[in-house]
């Protein structure tokens, strides 16, 4: 049996065919497209007729091939709004839209931070969907009144494809409108700001059928009618479900443009240490919890070498990792949260920046700023290691880090110096991987998550990094100084 897998990232997205052969999973990557967002006017939106387009197109280059089933996983908290008619009302905005910026205070004048937090257990970020559909409300007041439903982006395509309505569990946690115990809609906050309950789709579990290809697809494609499953549809969730673990307590980092940095949970984690140390719980496959901390990941140094290019320097991120390689260690730091890094911008004078108002040396070369970002983002995930061990009471004895970010070699190894455990390296496809394995669960192929992990460790070679005395301890404190 084998069934199609689309993943979309913040810069790009695939089409992956996925089976179960000889007791291992193999993939097959089928289509591969950009996803880059656009501005218009004022606002910064996801190219949705492009990116459906290329949905499409994925499924064009299969139509000859007997899958059973396609599932869909995205990024979080973004999504579009339809009418009664079921016709979309504008694409949908990049979560890195600047709308939101003082949305959060608007909110907090009806209900603190804390109580939010109590809620829903959700990391506070300015782009969080709350935050997003209140300023729909107070940006685009007729927009709003229309809108019948609002999708998340991974139902969305869903949508597209089949006309049914719905939302996947995984995906609306990342809302901040979401109950963490029961998994529905907290209708009581979403009345108590001013949003309209009408608004919000019925929810499905990942491994649900939430319908087949529409007849006008099928004739566009030339294709026969097939399933779409609704997978853990936060692209997180679908990696936290192929982390390759044995152990029930196990420490992951999805590490892409964010870094996803987390223990999964048979029930949510929401206390005053929790909400202090500002730590999420979001919905994982099967109703678990994926207690995490959002950090921004990769994106520094993607935007970083953006930046590069327009200086004219066309720098690959090997030229980058090695000239971090050589330049001095431990000469300053960035908090990777702090919000100046969150937009796009000129990241390299936004380093430099930061590193002279808190006091620190300014990194002069290009390889100084490439090595301040990696030593920061080790410091910050033995920051969140720290705090995650005592949130939990575990003692955890190793990382395992999945996704794009484990070809990085460099990385990979200061996480371990810095954590000063093992970090397990793989799988690179563990976001493809989960959304595949729930499609074959749903088919009845695999028994459940625990054969589903065991057939992932069992399909993809991993690396193991072994912490070295690289004198991460001794410049710790320092970090901790300049965290914002």
């Amino acid at each position: 049996m084998k069934v199609l897998a689309f993943d979309f990232g913040a810069s790009s997205g695939r089409a992956i065919l996925g089976s179960l052969e000889n007791g291992k999973l193999v993939l097959e990557e089928v289509h591969r497209f950009d996803n880059e967002p656009v501005s218009i006017n004022d606002g910064f939106y996801w190219d949705l007729p492009r990116l459906f387009h290329e949905v499409k197109q994925g499924i064009r280059k299969v139509k000859d091939v007997d899958f059973e089933s396609i599932g869909i996983d995205t990024w979080g908290v973004d999504y579009a709004l339809i009418n009664k008619d079921g016709k979309l009302l504008s694409n949908p905005y990049n979560y890195r839209d600047e709308r939101t910026l003082d949305i959060p205070a608007k909110v907090r004048e009806i209900i603190s931070d804390k109580d939010l937090y109590k809620a829903t257990g959700i990391q506070a970020m300015n782009f969080n969907t709350i935050y997003q559909l209140f300023a729909d409300k107070q940006n685009d007041p007729e927009i709003y009144e229309i809108a019948d439903k609002f999708i998340m982006m991974p139902e969305l395509f869903g949508y597209l494809l089949t006309g049914e309505v719905y939302g996947e569990k995984s995906e609306a946690s990342t809302s901040a409108l979401l109950d963490p115990v029961t998994k529905e809609w907290n209708y009581e906050l979403i009345e108590k700001i001013g949003l309209k309950k009408s608004l919000f789709p019925k929810l499905v579990s990942a491994g649900t059928k939430v319908g087949v290809l529409k007849d006008e697809i099928c004739k566009e494609l030339d294709i026969s009618p097939r399933n779409v499953v609704a997978v853990a549809g936060h692209d997180t969730a679908s990696a936290v479900a192929a982390v390759p673990a044995s152990e029930d307590s196990f420490v992951y980092i999805s590490c892409g443009t964010w870094s996803l940095f987390g223990t999964e949970l048979k029930s949510p984690c929401i206390n005053d240490m929790s909400a202090e140390l500002n730590i999420t719980n979001e919905t994982g496959y099967d109703d678990t919890t994926r207690f995490l901390k959002n950090i921004i990941g990769l994106w520094i140094i993607q935007e970083t070498r953006r930046q590069f290019k327009r200086d004219g320097k066309d720098y690959s991120y090997a030229d980058m990792e090695a000239m971090a390689r050589e330049a001095e260690p431990f000469k300053c730091f960035i908090d990777p949260d702090a919000q100046v890094f969150v937009t796009p911008g000129n990241q390299v004078q936004r380093i430099k920046d930061f590193c002279r108002s808190t006091g620190q040396r300014v990194p002069e070369t290009d390889g100084e700023v490439v090595r301040c970002i990696y030593e920061s983002l080790a410091m910050k995930y033995k920051y969140t290691f720290d705090n995650l061990k005592e949130c939990t009471g575990e003692d955890f004895k190793a990382i395992h880090m999945v996704g794009g970010g484990t070809k990085d070699g460099f990385l990979c190894q200061m996480t371990s110096d810095a954590t000063g455990v093992p970090v397990v390296a793989g799988p690179i496809e563990a976001t493809a991987a989960g959304n595949i394995a729930v499609q074959l669960i749903a088919a009845g192929e695999i028994k459940d998550l625990a054969e589903a992990r065991k057939i992932i460790a069992d399909s993809f070679a991993v690396i193991k990094y072994e912490p070295a005395d690289s004198g991460f301890d001794t410049a710790y404190d320092r970090f901790l100084n300049i965290l914002q």
